[in-house]
């Protein structure tokens, strides 16, 4: 099948190595000269496992090409829009540029093509750009199949999907879809256009909550003695919440994919005067929970001048190199700005990005991050974190104040004497 794959960051990779994998002829646009350069040199624009190598497959066969000039589009029996929706400092999506971009993409278009949408866009964009094409005189069918892209595994859930949910303008369309997923799945939810994108605003409003509501117990955990993980472990014995549930006490959610659903859905009910009591309060709760870090490291150090603090990690989850809305950097810039010195380690970041403030120095090893500071954050789990020789780390450290919001490190760390650790809900935490 003829695949034109519109937007080339992460999400727009992965589909276009992933089709052209399995015999789909694939070009991927972008208005980008230097995105599109180094992707025919089978470099992504980030990383993520496997994906250079596949991207580079797909090449090297000539099932895959890459293009700035959108008529590429023209031919191509479905448009897969996987454009990357910035959100602003409010965690509002700005969809205007998005949708002028499809909007001017249009004409390029055969008539007769399916424009599947997987852009994060408010509910009723999709319908919204259908009425355009066809005051364009443009005879295109639109759908919409929320992404499931999962920053680390993201070939491996795109190829291995547990279902795939579409919701289609016309259901002559469905044998189309069902054409170009066969490969990977025929576990398809169909529905309606605006119920597949409520859909996805409500899968991350809800793990969004889930995230929330526990890191909420985690708290109270800490200061009446109980352990959060213990909690967690009966909360997911409960058969009505089960043992795959959201539920695990930790950071606050980051990177702005489940806040910028949760600020949607938030707008919505607003707007149409509805109230959304619960929704709108889960942002605040993230918020509050966003200071932990800092919040801990101020209870052990008391104050940051002069102080050495170590982070691991910047990335907002393993398995990725953007430092969008991380965390970590965040929690740098405020201890910085409180006359600390930070000093960070991340297997994907050897060095800043220049859109980075300079709030900390970036380190080659976690033992140079680690020497002579004061405290230690884990920011990011990176599963070699697990693998460091903890007793040798520690022993070059001024103080031995471990900070692990996930407790992903607990198994190393856990009541050994001479250190304070401190993790999310775990009683011994609090001194």
């Amino acid at each position: 099948m003829r695949v034109c794959v519109v937007g080339l960051w992460h999400l727009g990779c992965v589909i276009c190595a992933c089709l052209a994998k399995v015999g789909h002829q694939v070009v991927g646009v972008d208005s980008s000269d230097e995105t599109v350069s180094n992707l025919r040199r089978g470099k992504a624009p980030l990383f993520e496992p496997g994906l250079d190598e596949l991207i580079a497959a797909g090449l090297a066969t000539a099932a895959l090409r890459f293009e700035t000039d959108p008529h590429a589009a023209a031919g191509a029996e479905v448009i897969w829009i996987a454009y990357d929706t910035p959100v602003d400092d409010d965690d509002v999506p700005q969809v205007a540029a998005v949708v002028d971009r499809i909007t001017n993409l249009l004409p390029q278009l055969s008539n007769g093509a399916l424009v599947l949408l997987s852009s994060q866009l408010p509910v009723g964009t999709t319908r919204q750009l259908a009425k355009v094409a066809a005051e364009q005189g443009r005879s295109l069918t639109f759908g919409y199949s929320p992404e499931n892209l999962r920053l680390g595994r993201a070939i491996d859930v795109f190829s291995n999907p547990d279902r795939v949910i579409v919701g289609l303008q016309s259901r002559a369309h469905r044998p189309k879809v069902l054409a170009l997923l066969a490969p990977f799945t025929d576990k398809i939810v169909w529905t309606g256009i605006e119920a597949a994108e409520m859909t996805k605003h409500a899968i991350n409003g809800f793990l969004a909550t889930s995230i929330a509501f526990m890191n909420e117990i985690a708290a109270i955990c800490e200061r009446v003695g109980a352990d959060a993980i213990e909690v967690e472990s009966g909360l997911k014995s409960d058969e009505r919440i089960g043992p795959k549930a959201y539920l695990s006490p930790g950071g606050a959610f980051a990177g702005g994919t489940l806040a910028r659903d949760v600020t949607t859905l938030a707008d919505l009910g607003h707007r149409l005067g509805i109230p959304v009591s619960l929704i709108s309060a889960i942002r605040d709760s993230n918020d509050q929970h966003r200071s932990w870090p800092f919040r801990k490291l101020r209870e052990r150090l008391g104050g940051f001048g002069g102080r050495r603090i170590a982070v691991l990690g910047l990335t907002y989850k393993p398995g990725t190199s953007t430092l969008r809305r991380s965390s970590a950097v965040q929690l740098a810039i405020e201890l910085q700005a409180e006359g600390a010195t930070v000093v960070a380690f991340d297997p994907a970041v050897p060095v800043l990005p220049p859109d980075v403030p300079p709030c900390l120095t970036v380190a080659s090893s976690p033992r140079e991050a680690l020497e002579d500071a004061d405290a230690a954050v884990l920011a990011t789990p990176w599963p070699t974190f697990r693998e460091l020789r903890w007793s040798e780390l520690l022993a070059v450290m001024r103080t031995a104040v471990i900070i692990d919001a996930n407790g992903f490190v607990a198994a190393s760390l856990r009541n050994r004497p001479g250190i304070s650790y401190v993790a999310v809900g775990l009683p011994w935490s609090v001194d």
